[in-house]
Formats: structure tokens, C-alpha cells, sequence
């Protein structure tokens, strides 16, 4: 194991994480302890438009993988409509690596919440809801716990720390399915019907929930509300880089040392996140990771050095997306792992529309052909044919994400599937596992 250089160990910048490992981080009187709700205060006697217009100074982008400019976002929201406004929370999080809004939530709930009667103060809503995901139970009853404590501390409910606000907030529970990290399918699903998404325009800022005005944004993004509303924009545009302001939780898993957390001003390499992880493990060398979950592009141990900001990973030829980062090593084959997340991909799809319900399929059976030894040299055309004919053809992003591997695998590690063709590597499914791929 490796032990991390100064310079390494300065990237850190613990900001969202900071009271993690403070004793009962999640209870209600910690939080007031260490800055909790003190930027409630201070943004309820502001006006609502200078709190957009602060997030929008700050330059932070969306955390859920968009990142699109929160800001902007909320600038959306037409006023004086004579309509409900909403504020929904993504907390959905299940895509395969991405594992940073579940300890969020399970460590400091207060701080979402806190970020949610905030962005609902400057959006003009008093009806907030959190879609948190089915199997995130522990989560979710420290969020629920969170939720009553912060009703009897005068922080939720009418007429809010006395200042004439009023908000109320709902946590509730999905079913399970990846589709409804999709912000309309979300918004179908928290409505009560089955979690597919909608055709747009029109867009969730005009019509949303229940038809009416309503912002979707991803846990860490309104996490990150109260820290900006104390330390203003300047100071978080500290950290980052010129157009990805601010530190992001960066999800290590795999072929590491010490996988887990670790909260660095955007703009760190690879290089330096495996060397704050402690290393690869012994005997292990790095051979492709990704940036950003399993929707994203692969990308290998020559982008070692890539900024992992939105403008320099899109420069590398993929999405920072969760930061979600997946680190496999020369033991690992690509051709297994984007078979594996494949299925998932299959398996989750709403099956609304036809490029994402059939390619998937058949991708998978195609998969197993290869994986089985009984692959051909056409077969990797037919992937390439079949990804071409699902991104950007699909009804939402899920489609796309699916391609994402396949191609990315494809361009970076052609050989590893020839030398399952051709029989130079054995195969790793048997003839029982191939049932139906042909």
C-alpha cells in the first residue's frame, strides 16, 4: 500500500463529507453543532431571486451526471403563474459503481434537507419531495428520522423559523427500478403510474409534477446549497476548475486498496485518486476503469492524467457523469465486465421503446455467444450495427448509457474479444449459461 505524497493529500477537500465521522453525524443536534441550519436562516431573509442568482455566480452544475448548470435550472421556473411549484430530490441512485448519494444520506441527512428549504425558498415551492430507491432502507429511515426531527425543530412545516415561509417535505420510497433515476419516469413514478419516461418538450420546468412548475435535482447538488449559501460563490469556486466549480465525492471501487469516499476539488486525476486509495492491489496493474459508472465510455490506464472535470473527461472521450469510478486491473477481462453490465442495462429497461428494449436483448445473447466460445468475427459487427442503432435513437438516456461499453470495449479492447473468437482465451460461459442467446 501506498502512502499518499502532501500535494496528493491536499486534494482533498472534505466540504459535503465533513461531518461523516463526527459521532451520530445523522441526529439532528450534531448537525446544529457544526454549522447546521445557519445558512437556512441566512437565505431565509434573502430574496428568492438573489439566491438563484448566487447559485448561478457559483457555477454549480448538476450531480447526477448532467451537470447542467443548477442555476440555470432554477432561472427556469416561471414566476407568478398562479401554479404550484415542486422541488423533487433524485436520490434513486442504483446504477452499477455509483455509491456517493446513499452514504450522503446516511451519514448527513440534515444537509439535504437543509439544501432542500432553501432551493424550494428560491424556486417559490412549498411541497418538496425526496425519491429515494426501494432497497436504500437504512437510508431511508435515517432520512425519514431526520425528516420529523427537523418538523419538531420549527425547520419544516408552517411559517418556518418564524420568517413566513412554509414548505413541506415527503420521503418517498421507489419500487427498485433504475428507469426512475430518469427525471420524468421519476416524476410518472412518484405520480403514481408505472416509472417510464415522458416525451419532451414539454420540460419538467413548465410541466412537471402534476403538470405544474417543478425542479429535479440530484442529491449532491442540493447538498451543496447550504455550504455555497455560507461560504458564498467566490469561495466555492475555490476548488474545482474554471468551469466545474467545487469539490465532488469521488466513488472508488475495484482493483484498489482502500475503495470508499473520497471528496477532492474537481479537476484530480486518476493518478491521484489511486494514490489516495492507498494504490492498486499487490500484484494488480491498472487496465481500464470508469469515470463516471457503467453508462459511461471506458477509458484505460493512458488517461491516468485526465482531468476528472466535466470539460476534461468529454475531452478523453467520456462522461464524468456519478464519478463513479470502477478501477479494474490486468486480472479483469472487459469483455466479462461489459457482458455483466449489459444484463443490468436488459434487465432495466422499461421496454417503452423498441431500440432499447430489442438492442439490449440482443446484445446480451450476443454476449453470451462470445463469452462461450461461440462467437464470430460478424458478431462484433452486429454490436457496433446494434449500438448505432440505439444511441441517440432511444426514448431516454438509458439506451445510450447501454452503448456506452460496448463501444468504448470494443475500441480500446478489440483483441480481447478476438481472442475469445478464436479460441486463444477459454471460455468463461458454459453451454448451460447459453441457453437462448442463439
Amino acid at each position: 500500500m501506498t502512502t499518499p505524497r502532501p500535494e496528493t493529500l491536499a486534494k482533498l477537500t472534505p466540504v459535503l463529507t465533513k461531518r461523516w465521522l463526527s459521532p451520530d453525524a445523522w441526529r439532528l443536534d450534531t448537525y446544529e453543532k457544526l454549522d447546521g441550519y445557519a445558512a437556512l436562516r441566512k437565505a431565509l431573509k434573502a430574496h428568492p431571486d438573489d439566491l438563484i442568482q448566487l447559485i448561478k455566480d457559483s457555477g454549480l452544475r448538476g450531480r447526477g451526471g448532467a451537470g447542467f448548470p443548477t442555476g440555470l435550472k432554477w432561472g427556469f421556473i416561471p414566476q407568478g403563474d398562479g401554479k404550484p411549484h415542486y422541488l423533487v430530490v433524485n436520490a434513486d441512485e442504483g446504477e452499477p459503481g455509483t455509491c456517493k448519494d446513499l452514504p450522503l444520506m446516511t451519514h448527513d441527512p440534515h444537509s439535504l434537507i437543509e439544501g432542500v428549504i432553501i432551493a424550494s425558498y428560491a424556486i417559490r415551492a412549498n411541497r418538496a419531495y425526496i425519491y429515494i430507491r426501494g432497497e436504500a432502507v437504512h437510508a431511508a429511515r435515517r432520512l425519514r428520522n431526520a425528516v420529523q426531527e427537523a418538523y419538531a425543530r420549527g425547520y419544516l412545516g408552517k411559517n418556518i423559523l418564524g420568517l413566513g415561509f412554509d414548505l413541506e417535505l415527503v420521503v418517498h420510497s421507489g419500487a427498485g427500478a433504475y428507469i426512475c433515476g430518469e427525471e420524468t419516469a421519476l416524476l410518472d413514478s412518484l405520480e403514481g403510474f408505472r416509472g417510464q419516461p415522458r416525451l419532451r418538450p414539454p420540460f419538467p420546468a413548465t410541466h412537471g409534477l402534476y403538470a405544474s412548475p417543478t425542479v429535479v435535482n440530484n442529491v449532491g447538488t442540493i447538498a451543496s446549497v447550504p455550504y455555497i449559501v455560507l461560504g458564498g460563490a467566490d469561495w466555492w469556486k475555490t476548488m474545482g476548475t474554471e468551469k466545474s466549480s467545487g469539490p465532488m465525492i469521488y466513488s472508488l471501487s475495484g482493483r484498489i486498496a482502500n475503495p470508499g469516499q473520497y471528496e477532492c476539488s474537481m479537476g484530480i486525476t486518476l493518478r491521484e485518486l489511486i494514490e489516495l486509495a492507498g494504490g492498486m492491489q499487490p500484484g494488480h496493474n491498472l487496465k481500464f476503469w470508469t469515470p463516471g459508472g457503467s453508462s459511461t465510455p471506458l477509458l484505460t490506464a493512458e488517461h491516468l492524467d485526465v482531468p476528472l472535470d466535466f470539460e476534461g473527461v468529454a475531452a478523453a472521450g467520456s462522461i464524468l457523469g456519478t464519478t463513479a469510478t470502477q478501477i479494474f486491473s490486468d486480472q479483469d477481462c472487459p469483455v466479462y465486465a461489459t457482458y455483466r453490465w449489459l444484463e443490468f442495462y436488459h434487465h432495466e429497461s422499461c421496454g417503452k421503446c423498441t431500440p432499447c428494449r430489442e438492442g439490449n436483448y440482443w446484445m446480451v445473447r450476443v454476449y453470451r455467444r462470445i463469452l462461450a466460445g461461440q462467437g464470430t468475427h460478424e458478431d462484433l459487427d452486429t454490436l457496433l450495427d446494434t449500438c448505432d442503432n440505439i444511441l441517440g435513437r432511444s426514448f431516454c438516456g438509458l439506451g445510450d448509457g447501454a452503448t456506452s461499453p460496448v463501444t468504448s470495449s470494443l475500441k480500446y479492447f478489440k483483441q480481447d474479444y478476438l481472442d475469445y473468437i478464436e479460441g486463444r482465451t477459454a471460455p468463461k460461459l458454459s453451454d448451460k449459461q447459453l441457453v437462448g442467446a442463439h
